[in-house]
C-alpha cells in the first residue's frame, strides 16, 4: 500500500513537472534556435563584411514585420540597418544578441517582436520578461541606447489572440513609462477601425503582414518619435 502511495506521488510530480515545462517552453523553442537561424545571421555576418555598417545609427531588430519593412524607403534621410528575421520570437533574438543587436552599437533600437511568440503559446507575462531581458542585456553593453518598443500589432489572422497581445502590450508599456530610455510607440489605435478591430485594408491576403498602407501608419508614428529622440 505504501510503495503503490509513493509511486503515485512520484508520477503526480513527474507529471506536475512536465505539464509545467510544456507550459514555460514552447514547441519552437524546442528546437535548437542555431538549427533554425544560423544561416539567416551568417548572411548578416557576410553583408557586413561587404559593407561594413556605420555604428551608433538607427537598428531595426525584430521578427518579419521588421524584416518586410523597406526602411530605406520609409525613412530616406536616415541610415538604418533591418536586422530583423522573420519567424523569429524575443527568445532568438537575444541567442543571437550579440551577432545583430550588440555588434553595431546603436544609438536608436527599434524593435518589434512578441507576436509569434503569443501565437506560439507563450504567456503575457513570459513576453514581458523576455523584453526586459532584452533591454536588460542591452543596457548593461550599451547604457545609452534609446529603445522602441512597437507594440504587437492588432492583425486579421491573429485576432482571437489580441486579448493576450494587449496584455503583454501594457506590461511593456509601463515598463517603458518607467525608464527614460525606453519608449513604447503606440501604433495600435491607428490599426482599428470604429468597431474597435483591424482595419481590413492594411494587410495582405494572409491577413497577418502589412501591405504598404499598414507600414505608411508605422512610419509616421515612429518618425515623430525618432524625432524626438533626436
Amino acid at each position: 500500500m505504501i510503495r503503490t502511495l509513493m509511486l503515485l506521488l512520484c508520477f503526480t510530480v513527474v507529471f506536475s513537472f512536465s505539464s509545467f515545462a510544456d507550459d514555460t517552453v514552447t514547441k519552437v523553442e524546442k528546437i535548437d534556435p542555431a538549427e533554425r537561424w544560423e544561416a539567416t545571421i551568417k548572411k548578416f555576418e557576410k553583408q557586413d563584411v561587404e559593407t561594413a555598417p556605420k555604428k551608433g545609427e538607427i537598428l531595426f531588430a525584430g521578427s518579419s514585420s521588421i524584416r518586410m519593412w523597406d526602411e530605406a524607403a520609409s525613412f530616406p534621410d536616415r541610415v538604418i540597418l533591418n536586422r530583423g528575421f522573420g519567424g523569429s520570437q524575443i527568445s532568438d533574438v537575444l541567442y543571437y544578441l550579440d551577432r545583430v543587436v550588440l555588434k553595431y552599437e546603436p544609438r536608436v533600437i527599434v524593435f518589434y517582436c512578441g507576436d509569434n511568440d503569443i501565437n506560439n503559446k507563450k504567456s503575457p507575462q513570459r513576453v514581458f520578461n523576455d523584453y526586459k531581458v532584452f533591454t536588460q542585456k542591452v543596457h548593461a553593453k550599451l547604457p545609452e541606447t534609446d529603445i522602441i518598443f512597437l507594440p504587437i500589432k492588432p492583425s486579421l489572422s491573429r485576432w482571437s489572440l489580441w486579448p493576450e497581445m494587449s496584455e503583454a502590450n501594457q506590461k511593456i508599456r509601463q515598463l517603458s513609462e518607467a525608464d527614460k530610455r525606453l519608449h513604447y510607440c503606440d501604433t495600435v489605435p491607428a490599426m482599428l477601425n470604429e468597431q474597435g478591430t483591424p482595419l481590413e485594408n492594411v494587410f495582405l491576403k494572409d491577413g497577418l503582414h502589412m501591405n504598404a498602407e499598414g507600414y505608411a501608419i508605422w512610419d509616421e508614428l515612429l518618425e515623430k518619435m525618432l524625432k524626438q529622440l533626436d
